[in-house]
């Protein structure tokens, strides 16, 4: 939804800072400018600048990064801030900001450790970004966050407006390279629009940023083209991501929750990809695998499940014994367990073959994928 949301303000000629988390790569994807991360030597430079700031108040990493992104768009000249909360939102780093608009997505069991066990104290967290006077829009189907969103809105004075993607999609096509839709009733009409975002939860992300940058001032010179262009010239790498190479094709999805697999299996049920199809699979240990698990494989001729690098020792899952847990499950689709990371990456191409390798279960399987097979998801150029 943000990149989205800075796709389009890019492409309306305005100056628009990304501040999005985690990165795939490199630290510098998680703070964008005109379209570009920014650069290494600007982002040490900048970090120096604040680094006793940092250490005085004994902030946090994400603090300390959401302090050193508002300085650098300040720096850099940024009109508009497209700032995405980093976990919750009521008490995250990120809501100290006082926005134009204000966008919400779908609520889904996630963080529970932080944010509570429910989708109802989910919700209230997230609710928490809602505030007096400032418009927000939601794209959220579930009765029980609509009705949290709306009694929050409701409490605080925010005009929330509740999309209904059932009723503003229409005509969804989806290939390989991108999903063709249109969108009804925005503040530009009925627009038929492409982004290569891919996958029918993509084609909501869209309609929720297209929303809300109508709530933007008129100011910032939106028109139905702006909004076009940018839909269709949006990068966000590792979602839906499909890589032809010469060894066979990959397909990068960052879903680490049962919500994100079961976006990813509504994409895979629907793209042609070539056969065998097998899954690379690297999930953090807090996250619940055991349910993930099952309707991945259910869709694969194969898998390898590993130990993405990148993990944090305190948050790496086992592996074996996500093997054990399958039961007959792992012996039925070829299920196997390769620890060492780049011999995982080569086992699931070799059993590939000419197929499809799917890359998936968290952020750091996908990026440190990427970066075994050298693939920069995004390439800083020179300001």
């Amino acid at each position: 939804v943000c990149a989205t949301v800075a796709s389009i303000l890019r492409a309306s000629g305005t100056r628009a800072g990304l501040y999005t988390s985690p990165h795939l790569v490199s630290m510098v994807e998680r703070f964008q400018v005109a379209g570009q991360p920014v650069q290494e030597e600007r982002l040490i430079a900048t970090a120096d600048g604040i680094r006793d700031v940092i250490v005085t108040h004994g902030l946090t990493f994400f603090e300390a990064m959401t302090v050193l992104v508002f300085t650098l768009f300040r720096d850099l000249e940024v009109e508009v801030q497209v700032v995405e909360v980093g976990l919750g939102g009521r008490l995250d780093a990120t809501n100290v900001v006082d926005p134009a608009v204000t966008l919400l997505t779908n609520v889904a069991n996630d963080h529970a450790e932080f944010l509570g066990h429910t989708v109802r104290e989910i919700a209230a967290e997230k609710a928490g970004i809602l505030k007096a006077g400032v418009p927000a829009w939601t794209t959220a189907t579930d009765p029980v966050v609509r009705e949290v969103f709306r009694s929050r809105a409701s409490d605080v004075g925010a005009p929330l407006v509740e999309l209904e993607p059932s009723a503003g999609i229409l005509d969804l096509r989806m290939d390989a390279a991108h999903d063709e839709f249109t969108l009804v009733g925005t503040p530009w009409g009925d627009l038929r629009l492409e982004t290569p975002l891919v996958g029918a939860h993509q084609a909501v992300n869209v309609m929720l940023a297209v929303h809300g940058v109508g709530g933007l001032p008129s100011s910032l010179r939106l028109s139905a083209q702006a909004v076009r262009a940018g839909v269709s010239s949006v990068r966000w790498p590792g979602r839906g991501d499909v890589l032809e190479r010469a060894d066979g094709t990959w397909l990068f999805d960052v879903a680490h929750n049962a919500a994100g697999v079961e976006s990813l299996a509504a994409v895979l049920d629907r793209l042609p990809l070539d056969r065998p199809v097998v899954a690379l699979v690297g999930v953090l240990g807090d996250k619940d695998w055991r349910s993930m698990l099952p309707p991945l494989l259910a869709r694969m001729d194969g898998a390898v499940l590993t130990q993405p690098p990148t993990a944090p020792s305190s948050r790496r899952w086992d592996p074996r014994e996500a093997l054990r847990s399958l039961g007959p499950v792992g012996e039925e689709f070829e299920v196997q367990v390769t620890e060492n990371f780049h011999e995982a990456v080569e086992e699931a191409r070799r059993r590939a073959g000419r197929g499809t390798v799917v890359v998936t279960g968290s952020c750091h399987t996908v990026g440190d994928t990427m970066a075994a097979l050298g693939r920069v998801p995004f390439e800083p150029v020179a300001e």
